[in-house]
Order: C-alpha cells, then structure tokens, then sequence
C-alpha cells in the first residue's frame, strides 16, 4: 500500500482550517496529518487530499457536491470523506465542512486509552 506523502503547503493549509479549540490536536500520522477531539480524529491528511469523519445527511450532502473515498485506495477509511478540489479551492467552505465534522465527532464518546500488558 503506497501512503503519498503531503507537502509542506498541504501541512500548513490543513493546519490553517482547524479551528483553534483547546480540545482539538494535530498529530502525525504515518507521514500525514490527522486533527482529533476526545481521542477521535474528525478531519484528516493523506497526500494533498483531506478528509472528514460525518454523519449520515452531511455524508449524502458531501457526496453529491462531490466527496469521495478518503484514504488508500485499496482501504478507504469507512465513515471519511474526501472534500473535492471545488470545496478547497474554497477555505470558508473547506473550514465549514472540517467544522460539522468537529462537531460530529465531539458528540461521540471520548475514545479510551488502550491498557497494555505488561512486557514479560
């Protein structure tokens, strides 16, 4: 599985359309990006693609303006969308779709640290 990796500007243009939440963090993934509130990652990086996590309507509504499979193409991550060029050629309407997907996602239950067994 071949995982692109993201430029500097497609770093710095994710990072600029995450809101400034104390509740939500950028982190490295696998060379991209991934935005997460509670544990969960609502928006995310792959290459210059980026992606959100949405319910049922703001899917069907972000599929029909154009929102496809977000992630390898071999394993698209379930639940993701990609947001279309159209949409990210617009940063107020990239901002907005990324912001539904924060508030989707911080409605659901925080995501629990794994426990691990202890190295014998």
């Amino acid at each position: 599985m071949h995982i692109p990796k993201p430029t500097d500007a497609d770093k710095d243009r994710f990072r600029d359309l995450i809101p400034p939440d104390p509740g939500v963090e950028v982190k490295a993934m696998f060379g991209n990006l991934g935005a997460f509130v509670n544990g969960n990652m609502f928006a995310g990086l792959f290459g210059p693609t980026i992606g959100v996590k949405l319910g049922d309507d703001d899917r069907h509504e972000l599929t029909a303006a154009g929102g496809g499979p977000f992630g390898p193409p071999e394993r698209p991550m379930g639940g993701y969308l990609s947001l279309p060029t159209a949409i990210l050629d617009q940063p107020d309407e990239a901002a907005a779709w990324i912001h539904r997907a924060l508030e989707y996602v911080a409605a659901m239950p925080a995501k629990q640290s794994k426990t691990r067994k202890p190295v014998r």
